[in-house]
């Protein structure tokens, strides 16, 4: 079978109306990927940051997969969220990237957005916190009712990962 190799890091976020940031992030692949190795989700620690509007996470990605087709390849998708100085949560926005498909370094950035609700939402989030958040997150990376959401954009995940292929020519893929 043939195998990718996912090996790097979600540097930070930057451009999010405050700062106190930290990611849930994720791995989705269609049926014919297995995960051999790694973590398929996961999430970063909170970050304050003193200067600069950069949240830096650091957080490591290494992951492992083989699969008998290219089908349902990986996307990588991410959850920004606020900590206000009480410890209440408020999701900033969404965001997916496809794994890039070619062997080597590469840094992505993976734009964020979030639901931006009606106008009596707006408001109670102005004064209470929180805000509208999807049902189902599989709506981030699926896009099949995605285009009927009312969203505004937000800040920019910074990605870097180091993609190995393994023994996809033996499948007709020139790598």
């Amino acid at each position: 079978m043939a195998e990718l190799h996912i090996i790097g890091q979600i540097i930070g976020a930057s451009g999010f109306p405050q700062s106190s940031l930290f990611c849930k992030w994720g791995v989705h692949t269609g049926g014919a990927w297995r995960l051999l190795s790694g973590l398929r989700e996961g999430q970063t620690q909170v970050d304050f940051p003193q200067t600069g509007e950069m949240a830096y996470w650091s957080q490591p990605v290494d992951l492992h997969y083989t699969t008998k087709g290219l089908q349902g390849w990986p996307k990588l998708h991410v959850q920004v969220w606020h900590q206000d100085s009480f410890g209440r949560c408020e999701l900033y926005g969404y965001g997916y990237c496809h794994i890039p498909s070619s062997p080597g370094h590469h840094r992505l950035q993976c734009v964020t957005w979030r639901p931006l609700g009606s106008w009596q939402e707006q408001l109670a989030q102005m004064f209470v916190g929180g805000g509208p958040q999807l049902r189902s997150p599989d709506l981030i990376y699926s896009g099949a009712d995605r285009y009927r959401l009312h969203t505004v954009a937000m800040g920019v995940v910074e990605v870097e990962l180091g993609i190995i292929l393994r023994h996809f020519d033996r499948y007709g893929i020139e790598s």
